[in-house]
């Protein structure tokens, strides 16, 4: 079907753009943009590549040759995606150079995409490129190379570690290829349209026929950022190998909760009617829910739980050198960035509380035993890293067990529904506060900032493909 094209995405020189102006113009106002120049020193572009610009698939071959991948056959639908095979890299590249020596020709249904290939966390010491500073802010993957996010004692399996570990990927596919229409950060295909260009149910899409198009054609070395809830499809004009992330933070928290929410209220509805002979009938939607987004309830408030915990040792270590005498407005970017992110999980606690979300039994996660784990260590260790890189100020150090002897107090560590961690933010603001001389002056700056102001700390991101 014809397609209204409405216009096209920006295209500027990263290089020139710092990560407030990319927070102020992009991220806070959730628009695409293509960024050139910040791959010149990837090792990436030095070894996939050829002298002719070619992907060099001999070069996967040779060094990843064993990966087991997930593989799209581009000419087979399989309901809303396309039917996914597994095979090697080796066979993938052996299949793909075959199919070049023919041009292509009458082999629509031969043509196969390699998708969702989790690369970092397979090699971790090939260093094929590094994530640029406006993309950074990565709570998403900040967190998964320190824990995993949903793990079913029925299902988990010691050799599926690597497919659940991030969302960082490579993808790669012969000219042709292509991607169905979708929207990233935990959205599933379920009732999207699957190719824009074909004809479209206007009974069950109401309106697509009136949407308004962007068209972006992104060229060798070039990223393109895709904000969160943008519905995108995409076609391979040339042989392409990308690399791709899914991240969120504080800006676009609320994205993911509101489609979790969604998601669970779809799954709990499709099984209303056996609701009365169910034993378990909240359990079994959250599994339903888990199985389609990749995390249910419990794992959602578990790491946003951690996450409050890892940016208050990241505050308090931050404000031991601040001025409190000075104005709130001359603080640091990073403390308003670290400010932001408390109030952004803050307003999630109190929607999930308003929503009756996980009143039942799911367990206690004791917020005290993280001093000394190694895991909540490290993410704390990242976490700071990345702040320190993105304000351009210099490390400082951070005492986990300095932060918790400040907090420690009966049952307030000790997290069990969405109240509790609404409590602990406010009492760990009170208290660091306090153990400055001011003791109400964190908590009004919590209860005042909102995701329109500060732009410093309006780190958000969704979807970014190099």
């Amino acid at each position: 079907m014809d397609i209204k094209i409405g216009g096209s995405i920006q295209k500027i020189n990263g290089k020139e753009l710092s990560y407030r102006d990319f927070a102020e113009r992009y991220l806070a106002k959730n628009e695409p943009v293509v960024l050139t120049g910040l791959m010149d020193d990837w090792q990436a572009c030095k070894d996939w590549v050829t002298h002719d610009g070619k992907p060099n698939l001999r070069f996967f071959s040779t060094h990843f040759a064993k990966s087991k991948v997930e593989v799209a056959e581009c000419g087979t639908r399989e309901l809303t995606d396309q039917k996914r095979v597994e095979m090697s890299v080796s066979e993938f590249v052996d299949h793909w150079l075959e199919d070049s020596m023919d041009n292509h020709v009458g082999k629509e249904k031969s043509l196969l995409y390699l998708k969702d290939w989790h690369f970092v966390k397979e090699y971790p010491e090939y260093v094929a490129y590094t994530t640029p500073l406006v993309f950074s802010d990565d709570w998403l993957n900040l967190y998964l190379d320190n824990y995993r996010m949903h793990k079913d004692p029925d299902t988990y399996q010691e050799n599926n570690e690597i497919c659940c570990s991030d969302y960082r990927f490579v993808y790669m596919g012969a000219k042709g290829s292509w991607t169905p229409l979708h929207a990233d950060v935990f959205r599933n295909m379920r009732s999207c349209v699957y190719n824009i260009f074909e004809d479209v149910s206007e009974t069950k899409f109401p309106g697509f026929d009136k949407a308004i198009w962007l068209e972006c054609t992104q060229e060798e070395n070039e990223m393109i950022f895709v904000p969160s809830g943008w519905y995108h499809q995409v076609h391979n004009l040339e042989d392409t190998i990308s690399i791709n992330h899914n991240w969120f933070n504080a800006y676009n928290l609320s994205w993911v909760w509101d489609l979790l929410l969604k998601d669970y209220k779809e799954a709990r509805d499709y099984i209303e009617d056996i609701k009365d002979i169910c034993d378990d009938f909240e359990n079994l939607c959250q599994r339903n829910l888990a199985a389609n987004t990749g995390m249910d309830f419990y794992d959602f408030f578990i790491f946003i739980s951690r996450f409050s915990l890892a940016i208050v040792v990241q505050l308090y270590s931050l404000l031991i050198n601040t001025n409190f005498e000075s104005p709130i407005q001359s603080w640091s970017p990073t403390a308003w960035h670290l400010v932001f992110n408390l109030a952004s999980i803050r307003r999630i606690a109190l929607n999930m509380k308003s929503e009756g979300c996980l009143t039942g039994n799911y367990g206690i996660l004791d917020l005290s035993e993280s001093w000394d784990n190694p895991q909540f260590l490290k993410l704390c260790a990242d976490l700071g890293r990345t702040y320190t890189m993105i304000h351009d100020q210099e490390s400082r150090r951070f005492s986990v067990k300095e932060v918790f002897m400040v907090l420690l107090e009966e049952n307030i560590l000790r997290i069990c529904a969405p109240e509790d961690l609404v409590k602990f933010i406010d009492f760990s603001v009170v208290k660091i506060s306090a153990s400055f001389g001011k003791e109400n002056i964190l908590l009004s700056v919590l209860d005042d900032t909102q995701p329109h102001v500060n732009c410093e700390c309006e780190a958000k991101g969704d979807h970014a493909l190099y």
